[in-house]
């Protein structure tokens, strides 16, 4: 199995306490998921809801030509303030390891993420990968950053 990686650094101009209060709760990743995916956590949690290590969110997803998909992680590691990780329990990915890493920098936060992946079914799945998926992940992580941007600012302006 072939496992992908992708590395993503994001300054935001906001307080490290404001960015972790946004980023530990699992309602907001709908807020920062491109439109075109249906993106809906299907969890039973209100918007003062947040993350704790052995949480399970569920969510249904749309990734390809509008199937919905269901899907379900696990936030297996928590840090306050500084880090936490989910991880793919059931999906579409053969492997999801995604650690979202914050620290505080003069005049907001700096936001970093390590995405480890992996797609199904062997050389079908690396050819996938290659036309279409690894795509779609980095079109996902741009359109977040941009989200980011729209909602708190640009770093530096």
């Amino acid at each position: 199995m072939k496992i992908y990686v992708l590395k993503t650094e994001q300054k935001i101009p906001i307080s490290l306490a404001e960015a972790w209060d946004f980023f530990s709760s699992p309602l907001n990743l709908a807020k920062i998921t491109p439109p075109d995916m249906s993106f809906v956590v299907t969890s039973d949690y209100t918007t003062d809801t947040k993350i704790y290590t052995g949480m399970i969110i569920t969510y249904k997803i749309s990734p390809l030509l509008g199937i919905k998909m269901n899907w379900m992680t696990e936030i297996t590691h928590v840090a306050n303030g500084q880090y936490f990780v989910d991880e793919q329990r059931f999906g579409p990915y053969a492997l999801w390891h995604h650690q979202h890493h914050f620290k505080e920098i003069k005049g907001g936060v700096q936001m970093n993420d390590i995405l480890n992946y992996a797609i199904p079914y062997g050389v079908i799945g690396t050819f996938t990968n290659k036309i279409f998926v690894g795509k779609e992940v980095k079109k996902i992580f741009a359109y977040r950053e941009k989200a980011i941007e729209k909602m708190f600012g640009v770093y530096g302006e």
